[in-house]
């Protein structure tokens, strides 16, 4: 079980780590970066940083060496921003969560069949026409009387 003191440090790496990574690292293969969650050990001594990148698998290896090189400079705003008696190092992790929801909708995709984008689902609660008879639905109660009412 996580205790609450590390949920919290996590929290404060990843803004920190985050926010360095997006306005202070100058390295160029660490660009298009996203910090999705870090682990902390409960000894507070290590921490696991997940990361996402846009890209392929080659631009993924590129930005993972970058992170690896930034990691002492990212180490040190950590010291700075945030106050506790140890630092923890900084480990970086490639989430693969990201690319394998994107691979799941793909294969969705592939699978379903194209829903119709002219039928609204049941139960919206909107406007709708009768089929079979042609009546619409009551308008809104906030709807002015004096307005026509729709055209089908």
């Amino acid at each position: 079980m996580t205790s609450r003191r590390a949920l919290k440090l996590a929290e404060a790496v990843r803004q920190v780590v985050s926010s360095a990574i997006l306005f202070e690292v100058k390295d160029p293969r660490v660009a298009q970066i996203t910090v999705t969650y870090v682990e902390v050990a409960e000894d507070l001594r290590t921490a696991k940083v997940h990361v996402s990148v846009m890209g392929d698998e080659k631009r993924r290896r590129l930005a993972l060496h970058g992170l690896e090189s930034a990691a002492g400079f990212l180490q040190a705003r950590c010291a700075e921003k945030i106050e506790t008696r140890f630092t923890p190092r900084l480990r970086f992790v490639l989430d693969q969560g990201v690319k394998r929801s994107i691979e799941i909708s793909q294969i969705l995709a592939e699978v379903l069949p194209p829903s119709s984008a002219a039928s609204p689902p049941e139960g919206s609660g909107g406007q709708t026409e009768g089929r079979e008879t042609g009546e619409t639905s009551a308008p809104p109660d906030d709807a002015d009387p004096a307005d026509p009412p729709p055209s089908p």
